[in-house]
């Protein structure tokens, strides 16, 4: 079992060590996206949801999701983040949230990233839930990352 990097020998979990590993610069981009109806969409466009400004709970719900990453997934590594950027593109059929999470560390931040878009995109969820409980939230996926041993990627 040794091969597997979260596992030990004897079988049992295990936080990775990246003692060995150089700090470096390292960026991560996630995204995804929430789909619902015009009137639900229009209404968080326009500000008009009775529980307040749904896009910028968002934002803030997944700035404070990347800083906490590591207490939501299991054997992931406390990162200090230098950076957390949230965007919010509302449209007609929903919101499009992008988040880029930036470290100088030793491992990297692909996790911070999707964990704050995921929670950005359940804050709309739950402050429009009222205008559209048939709300999907779908397609999160990282889009690039950079620095690291293994270097930079991009989503093809």
């Amino acid at each position: 079992m040794a091969e597997l990097t979260h596992i030990d020998e004897s079988g049992a979990a295990r936080m990775v060590d990246v003692s060995d590993k150089a700090e470096t610069m390292r960026e991560a981009t996630a995204t995804g996206r929430i789909t619902m109806s015009r009137e639900a969409a229009t209404a968080i466009r326009e500000g008009n949801v009775k529980k307040g400004d749904v896009l910028g709970a968002a934002r803030i719900a997944g700035i404070m999701a990347a800083k906490r990453t590591s207490d939501l997934i299991p054997l992931c590594h406390p990162l200090p983040l230098t950076g957390v950027t949230l965007d919010l593109e509302p449209d007609d059929s929903g919101v499009t949230v992008t988040a880029t999470v930036r470290t100088s560390n030793k491992t990297g931040v692909e996790m911070e990233a999707l964990t704050a878009v995921s929670i950005a995109l359940l804050t709309v969820y739950d402050m429009a839930k009222a205008l559209d409980r048939g709300m999907a939230i779908g397609e999160i996926r990282l889009l690039a990352k950079s620095g690291g041993r293994s270097g930079d990627w991009t989503a093809g």
